[in-house]
C-alpha cells in the first residue's frame, strides 16, 4: 500500500495544543495551556449573532466577507490607526486569523521564497511556509526582554527573501515592539523591496501603557504590508474564527485567491455581529485589557512564589517561564510532567523554535496562559505552591 500521508504533513501530528489540552483532560489538570478564555465575550455580541440567525443570515456569505463586516473593519483601522482603506478592495473576511496567515502564504509565497520569521512563533507560521514550498528563515527574540535585534534580521534576509513574517503583540513571549524594533524592521523591507506580513490578533490587549503600532503606518510601509488580525482574542470568541486581512488590492487580492480554495466564506451570522461589536466602540477590549493586566500579575506572582524564573510579558495572554532553575534542561519533559505532580498543563516554548538548543533557544521556557477566570489562576498557583516541582 502506498503510504497514506502526503509528505507535506508527514510527521507533523497533533498539535501542541491539541496533545497538551488532551492531557489536561485526560488528567483532571487545570489548562494554563491552549489561549482560551473561560468566559464569553460581551452579551451584546451574542445577541447580535442570535439576532442574524433568526434574520435569516444563514446561508453562504459573500467570499471576501459581508459588507457590512468589511466596512466595520475599515472603520476599526481609521479610528484606531488613522489608516484608510476602500472596503471592497482592501478587506477580506478570513476563518480566523489562522486562515488568514494560511491564505497569505498560499497566496504570496513560491517554492524557494525565503520567509524571515521571528521565533518562538505561532505553530501555524512554519507549518504553512512548508506547505507554500518557503523557506523559513527565524531570528530569535531571546530572553529576558526578547528584543529584536536588527542586526539579525538584517542577516537573515538574502536576495531569495520575499516577505518578514511579523507578530506583534508577540505570541508567546509578550513583547509589543516597540518604535526602535518597528522602524528596524521597515527599514530592512524598504532596502531589500520585501513585503511584511503582520499578524496583529493582540491588538487591543496591551499593558502597562504600552502601545500597539501597526507597522503599516510607519513611512513607506503602506503600500508593502498585509495586516491580518480577528475578533476572537480582543472580544473573548476565539471559537467563532472570525478574522481578516487588509492592505494594498494587490496583497489582498493574492491572499484572496488562495483564501477561496480553503473555505471560501464561512460564520455567515457571527459576520454580523463582529460588525456591530467592532462599531460599538473600545469598552469590551479596553475592560478586558485592564483585567488580563490584573490576572497576568496574579500569575506571574505565583509563577514566582512557586520558584520559577517568569517574564513579565506586555501583551497578549501569555507569561514565559525559565525551569532551568528547578532543574530541568527540557520545557517538554516538564511540561509532560506537570500534570502528575502538581495537576496543572502549561505549554513547552521549545516546540515554536528551529532551534531550541542553539543560542538563544527556549529548550528551557515554557508558556502559561493568564486569560482565565482569578479563581482558576489561584487554584493553578495553589497546586504549584504545594507541588514539588523540581527535576
Amino acid at each position: 500500500m502506498h503510504r497514506p500521508a502526503a509528505q507535506r504533513v508527514a510527521g507533523m501530528g497533533a498539535t501542541i495544543f491539541a496533545e497538551m489540552s488532551a492531557l489536561a483532560a485526560r488528567t483532571g489538570a487545570v489548562n494554563l495551556g491552549q489561549g482560551f478564555p473561560d468566559t464569553d465575550g460581551p452579551p451584546e455580541l451574542i445577541e447580535a449573532a442570535v439576532a442574524a440567525l433568526h434574520g435569516g443570515a444563514n446561508q453562504y456569505a459573500p467570499g471576501i466577507g459581508v459588507p457590512a463586516l468589511r466596512q466595520a473593519i475599515a472603520r476599526h483601522q481609521q479610528r484606531h490607526y488613522d489608516i484608510e482603506l476602500d472596503p471592497d478592495r482592501e478587506v477580506v473576511v478570513t476563518t480566523g486569523c489562522t486562515e488568514a496567515i494560511a491564505g497569505t502564504l498560499l497566496g504570496l509565497v513560491d517554492p524557494g521564497d525565503e520567509v524571515v520569521v521571528l521565533e518562538p512563533y505561532y505553530d501555524s507560521y512554519p507549518a504553512m511556509i512548508e506547505f507554500a514550498g518557503g523557506v523559513r528563515r527565524p531570528v530569535t527574540l531571546r530572553a529576558p526582554d526578547f528584543r529584536l535585534d536588527p542586526a539579525e534580521l538584517e542577516a537573515a534576509v538574502s536576495a531569495r527573501t520575499k516577505l518578514i513574517l511579523l507578530n506583534t503583540p508577540h505570541n508567546p513571549t509578550g513583547r509589543v515592539l516597540d518604535a526602535d524594533e518597528l522602524a528596524a524592521v521597515a527599514r530592512v523591507a524598504i532596502e531589500h523591496d520585501l513585503i511584511v506580513v503582520t499578524d496583529e490578533v493582540y491588538e487591543h490587549l496591551t499593558f502597562d501603557g504600552r502601545r500597539h503600532v501597526p507597522i503599516s503606518t510607519l513611512p513607506g510601509m503602506a503600500e508593502r504590508t498585509l495586516t491580518l488580525s480577528s475578533a476572537g482574542k480582543s472580544w473573548s470568541v476565539t471559537g467563532w474564527k472570525v478574522g481578516w486581512a487588509t492592505g494594498p488590492a494587490a496583497l489582498v487580492g493574492a491572499m484572496t485567491a488562495a483564501k477561496q480554495w480553503l473555505t471560501f466564506t464561512s460564520g455567515a451570522p457571527l459576520q454580523p455581529a463582529v460588525a456591530a461589536a467592532l462599531d460599538a466602540g473600545d469598552a469590551f477590549p479596553t475592560g478586558l485589557a485592564h483585567d488580563l493586566r490584573e490576572r497576568r500579575d496574579q500569575l506571574v506572582s505565583g509563577l514566582r512564589a512557586a520558584g520559577l524564573t517568569t517574564y513579565v510579558p506586555e501583551g497578549t495572554y501569555f507569561a514565559t517561564t525559565d525551569v532551568r532553575e528547578l532543574g530541568w534542561a527540557s520545557g517538554g519533559d516538564f511540561c509532560r510532567a506537570l500534570p502528575e505532580r502538581a495537576g496543572v498543563v502549561a505549554i513547552p516554548s521549545e516546540v515554536f523554535y528551529d532551534a531550541p538548543d542553539g543560542p538563544g533557544g527556549g529548550r528551557h521556557l515554557v508558556r502559561w496562559a493568564f486569560c482565565k477566570r482569578p479563581e482558576v489562576i489561584a487554584e493553578a498557583v495553589r497546586r504549584l505552591s504545594a507541588a514539588d516541582l523540581a527535576r
